[in-house]
């Protein structure tokens, strides 16, 4: 199979599911699939030199694109009226939320700034989830500039472990022009707001990975 076919193999699937989501109305899913379908054939089109099928793709995307636009009005216009909510349950040993797979619907090209409230940023594998969310706001299509952190101090012996871990996280962020700033205050709510519109109430904060049997070192 040539690398063309198999990306448009890849669109199909990926369209394919928008289409689905959308069929089941869980919109902000099935617009993030439409967006990555139409890059991708929009990269088939590039690589076609049939005009028959240039024709043909034209096409199909211009329909994906006016479903898309539509449904980013409505997902929008809902947000806006406050009447877009939506809830997940992870239970005890459940797989296949990751970051990216929970935050990313909500990570577009209009963010730039995040509001990070959790009261458990301390230990060795919470500084490192925390830094894989750093990760994931950064790897676009976002464009964030400065990441804000209000968590509680550890008064007890990992305190200098909790200031030099979130000054590593600090440290790195600045390579990729982003600012990390971090206030102390003893909070108990846990919540996570994007200047896009998104505010996230998360339970258990980003702490609900379970707890590494083996130490975590930080890169």
């Amino acid at each position: 199979m040539s690398v063309l076919s198999g990306m448009e193999n890849s669109a199909g699937v990926v369209l394919r599911r928008a289409v689905e989501l959308d069929g089941c109305g869980r919109y902000q899913e099935s617009l993030v699939c439409y967006q990555e379908g139409i890059q991708l054939l929009l990269q088939v089109l590039k690589g076609t030199k049939d005009e028959t099928k240039k024709t043909h793709y034209r096409q199909k995307m211009r329909s994906y694109m006016d479903r898309a636009e539509q449904i980013k009005h409505h997902v929008v216009k809902e947000q806006e009226e406050g009447k877009y909510h939506k809830q997940i349950k992870i239970v005890e040993n459940a797989t296949g939320y990751s970051y990216e797979n929970l935050f990313k619907p909500y990570v577009d090209e209009m963010l730039t700034e995040v509001w990070v409230e959790d009261p458990y940023i301390r230990y060795t594998h919470q500084l490192y989830n925390f830094l894989r969310f750093c990760e994931m706001l950064i790897k676009g299509p976002s464009k964030v500039k400065k990441i804000n952190l209000l968590t509680s101090r550890d008064d007890d012996k990992g305190k200098d472990q909790q200031v030099s871990g979130l000054q590593e996280i600090k440290n790195s962020l600045e390579d990729y022009g982003v600012t990390l700033d971090v206030t102390f205050l003893p909070i108990h709510d846990r919540e996570i707001r994007f200047n896009n519109g998104w505010m996230i109430k998360i339970g258990r904060g980003l702490d609900y990975f379970k707890k590494p049997q083996v130490s975590v070192t930080m890169t």
